[in-house]
């Protein structure tokens, strides 16, 4: 049964790790993070890098979606932004990559700051579609611009650490696992400020909020920002990790990826994110697994992406009617089972 957790100061029960145990499973996380690219293969470590990237994006998401109330399908749109800014500068400037992965998550920001205007006068299914607007807009954008490389997209050089190209799943591993993990904690810590906080009194009731004092517009647009700043990052990261970015990498099917997956991790919680993203991710791993097992499955894997689209609306449907508070909330409840044991009902 756990114990000792008795708060006696506002500072204590705002802490983001307020237990021993937590602290404990921290650094244990942190220790088989480090030894994991040592012992897994080439493609386990693929799959560990394309899962961070993906919770990095949906992180975002949950911070316009899941903790502000205000529903996007623009999150791939942001990420192609960012993509492109990485891209253009690292095949025409050479600069460093954290300089570029920054000034990608400034251009997905200001972008989101400019879809994110009607959010003031537009929410729910409303909004939804100005920010699939977007997407044709910026889809439009990367396919007509010159410098953009058209339909042919841009390839870039690796990302570089002091002239060692990270150019292998191996390398690429320790840049994108580190910023993911910063991006996370930067998420985390802002539901402990009063940003954080306005964002879900917007969230339950945006016209209570505005009567307490929050300005609605401000806030709004704060978040939309934070939110394309992370889908920017994620898709600098992206375009490292692919090298190589086209108007095609970013459709809207990616966006209803990211929205599905912080339904079905949990929406409103950063470990709903987390989970989410890497349960949807490995789906289609799953997928694929599935067709190796049945007799002729290799030429079933032209179906491979419509099944996928189809599965992902069933889990969102089926998260939505059994479970929606998702997966985070079935962890809870573990969590939960195991404190009160053996005194359980």
């Amino acid at each position: 049964m756990r114990i000792g957790t008795l708060k006696e100061t506002y500072v204590a029960d705002a802490a983001l790790f307020d237990s021993r145990t937590q602290k404990i499973w921290l650094v244990v996380a942190g220790a088989l993070l480090v030894l994991f690219p040592f012992v897994a293969s080439d493609y386990w470590l693929y799959l560990a890098c394309l899962v961070s990237i993906n919770v990095a994006s949906a992180t975002g998401l949950n911070i316009l979606t899941g903790y502000t109330g205000l529903v996007s399908l623009g999150q791939a749109a942001f990420m192609g932004l960012g993509a492109y800014t990485v891209a253009t500068m690292e095949s025409t400037m050479g600069t460093p990559f954290a300089l570029n992965l920054l000034c990608g998550g400034v251009v997905a920001m200001i972008g989101g700051l400019v879809v994110g205007i009607p959010s003031l006068r537009v929410k729910g299914l409303y909004l939804a579609i100005a920010t699939i607007a977007a997407s044709f807009i910026t889809h439009f954008l990367f396919a007509n611009l010159s410098f953009t490389g058209g339909t042919g997209g841009l390839s870039i050089q690796p990302a570089s650490w002091f002239g060692l190209p990270l150019d292998t799943s191996f390398r690429i591993y320790w840049l994108i696992v580190p910023v993911t993990l910063l991006m996370l904690l930067g998420a985390a810590n802002l539901f402990r400020t009063r940003i954080g906080r306005a964002f879900i009194a917007i969230r339950d009731r945006d016209i209570s909020a505005e009567v307490l004092g929050i300005p609605l517009l401000r806030y709004k647009l704060l978040s939309f920002g934070l939110s394309s700043f992370y889908a920017g990052v994620a898709g600098g990261l992206w375009a490292y990790f692919f090298r190589v970015v086209t108007p095609e990498s970013f459709p809207l099917l990616m966006s209803i990826f990211f929205l599905a997956a912080i339904i079905v991790g949990g929406m409103g919680t950063i470990l709903g994110g987390v989970l989410g993203a890497v349960f949807m991710t490995m789906v289609p791993e799953l997928l694929k697994f599935v067709f190796d097992l049945i007799p002729g499955g290799a030429g079933l894997t032209v179906f491979l992406s419509p099944v996928r689209t189809i599965i992902f609306g069933l889990l969102i449907i089926g998260f939505l009617v059994f479970e929606p508070h998702g997966l985070a909330e079935i962890w809870r409840r573990v969590r939960r089972y195991f404190h009160l044991w053996p005194f359980r009902n």
